[in-house]
């Protein structure tokens, strides 16, 4: 006989707290974002817009950063997400490369993010490593925590913005150093090897961050349970570190194909800080690198052409948005003085290098090395080696080094 006074099961889905406002705006603006995109520009333009969401999203509720796993793998051993960032980056090279190789894709010219290899790399990226250590963010992580709400990551990405300007204003002298060409594995080796040879490069780098780990805990982190689950963990995170990496991967993918090219975002932040620049009477198209055909077609027009620009806001919002679904929009922090010059000195850093280097970790690294393009290894090593010095420095400002 049934039972009909028994308690109805509980629904899977609860939502004990929603930050409205946030939730709100960020729709709102991508409703509008999206109709003035497609008006200005063209639906394509528009679909970036949208696929920045999805980056922004991705990155917020997974918490995908590299500054915090890098920092995670040389003070605490633990290398769960060094190894997602190596998933990320194999999964678009097994499909970037053999792309790349056969130059288009539907009908469209596909360009990877492929640079020359010299000083202004090796110097270039280092400074971005100490800075980002610093400034408490990458250049995607410094996005999405200001899409986040963060106060102190308002204060990193203007000096970003600042330090990418003037790193446009001193390139060319960079660029005069000493330098290979560019050197993309795909054209070098054939795409098969190319593909083989990347995928054994990201696996020794995981394989390491593997014997690190057990070396100093006698086994690898196990992933803790998440306190949400179905369309609760969806709308509010926590995400799993792979399942981010692999649909990261796939949107990086997706930009490859839509765009034409890679992912990447520090462009657009050396873009913005030229417009103001000029806004208040700096002659910067009179400046070398700005004098550039496509230098001064992005400057002349609106940011809304720019690729990496509509999707750098794309991110931003669709940050904000996961962290008003998740109730955890602009968490208030005090800012302490020598935390706030961190985030400056970090920022102007991360921005200057990022031009020198052709990127940041997305746009070098993650782009770079699925590319095919030797200048993402050696971006990568540079980097990490000034991060390493970064994070000696982090006391200095008050923030956590080597010891907790």
């Amino acid at each position: 006989m049934t039972n009909i006074s028994a308690s109805p099961p509980a629904p899977s889905f609860s939502w004990p707290k929603l930050d409205r406002g946030p939730v709100i705006v960020a729709l709102l603006m991508f409703v509008i974002g999206s109709v003035v995109i497609g008006q200005v520009v063209d639906l394509r333009q528009t679909v970036l817009f949208l696929i920045g969401g999805l980056l922004g999203a991705t990155l917020y509720h997974a918490s995908f950063g590299f500054t915090g796993g890098w920092r995670r793998l040389v003070v605490e051993k633990r290398g769960a997400a060094v190894r997602a960032q190596m998933l990320m980056v194999a999964i678009a090279a097994v499909v970037f490369i053999p792309l790349l190789a056969g130059g288009s894709a539907f009908g469209r010219p596909l360009a990877g993010a492929v640079a020359p290899v010299g000083v202004s790399v090796l110097v270039g990226a280092a400074i971005f490593g100490l800075g980002m250590q610093l400034g408490g963010g990458c250049g995607s992580g410094t996005l999405f925590t200001v899409g986040g709400g963060s106060a102190r990551m308002l204060v990193t990405l203007a000096a970003f913005i600042f330090g990418a300007l003037l790193g446009t204003a001193h390139l060319p002298w960079w660029l005069a150093q000493p330098s290979l060409p560019s050197i993309s594995l795909g054209t070098s080796l054939g795409a098969p090897l190319a593909v083989i040879v990347t995928l054994a490069g990201l696996a020794a780098v995981a394989g390491i961050t593997v014997l690190i780990e057990r070396r100093a805990h006698g086994g690898l982190e196990q992933a803790s349970k998440p306190k949400t689950r179905g369309l609760s963990r969806l709308l509010q995170g926590p995400w799993p570190l792979v399942g981010a990496a692999v649909l990261l991967a796939l949107l990086n993918i997706a930009t490859l194909l839509i765009a034409g090219h890679p992912w990447s975002i520090t462009y657009g932040f050396g873009l913005w800080g030229a417009k103001i620049a000029q806004s208040v009477g700096v002659p910067v198209e009179t400046w070398t690198f700005w004098t550039a055909p496509a230098q001064a077609q992005a400057l002349g027009r609106s940011v809304l052409f720019d690729i990496t620009s509509v999707m750098d806001f794309g991110i931003l919002l669709g940050a904000a948005l996961a962290a008003g679904l998740a109730g955890k929009f602009a968490p208030k922090a005090a800012l302490p003085l020598k935390s706030a010059l961190a985030a400056v000195i970090g920022g102007v850093l991360m921005g200057y290098g990022a031009r020198l280097s052709f990127g940041c970790n997305i746009g070098a690294l993650f782009s770079g090395i699925a590319s095919g393009s030797l200048h993402g290894w050696v971006w990568f090593a540079a980097a990490f080696a000034g991060s390493f010095v970064g994070i000696a420095l982090r006391p200095v400002f008050g923030l956590d080094g080597f010891k907790k």
